[in-house]
């Protein structure tokens, strides 16, 4: 079975222009909602975004809602449990192609990485390391 894994270097969900991400006004509430748009840069992409490593600047103290866990997918997409890495790995393949192509290099390492990949970091852990 595939397990979801955060990939160094990618950033694909970090675009958060809510024209690409309709679901988000349904899916947070009033508090995270206007957290989330406070975090959209002029660019599209969030503020604490870094493009030239692709990094996340405050990962460690990241919203609730950029956070792949159990708890944070059943409460904002439903998602049991058991579903999470497929449901996690679809997505981050969705974002990937969005953002760098449906042929991307990036899409091919993602797709690699969940391919081969045996045991996942904790996701508490930075993937950045």
């Amino acid at each position: 079975m595939k397990k979801w894994q955060c990939m160094q270097g990618c950033g694909a969900c970090c675009y958060l222009e809510l024209s690409d991400r309709c679901e988000v006004p349904t899916i947070l509430n009033a508090e995270e909602f206007a957290l989330y748009q406070s975090l959209i840069g002029v660019d599209g992409w969030c503020i604490h975004f870094e493009p030239l490593s692709r990094r996340c600047r405050i990962y460690e103290n990241r919203p609730r809602f950029c956070r792949v866990t159990p708890e944070v997918f059943e409460d904002l997409y439903g998602v049991t449990p058991e579903e999470l890495d497929e449901f996690a790995i679809q997505c981050c393949c969705e974002h990937i192609s969005d953002r760098y192509g449906e042929r991307s290099f990036e899409l091919l390492r993602y797709e690699y990485l969940v391919k081969h990949s045996v045991d996942p970091p904790p996701e508490d852990s930075p993937p950045f390391d």
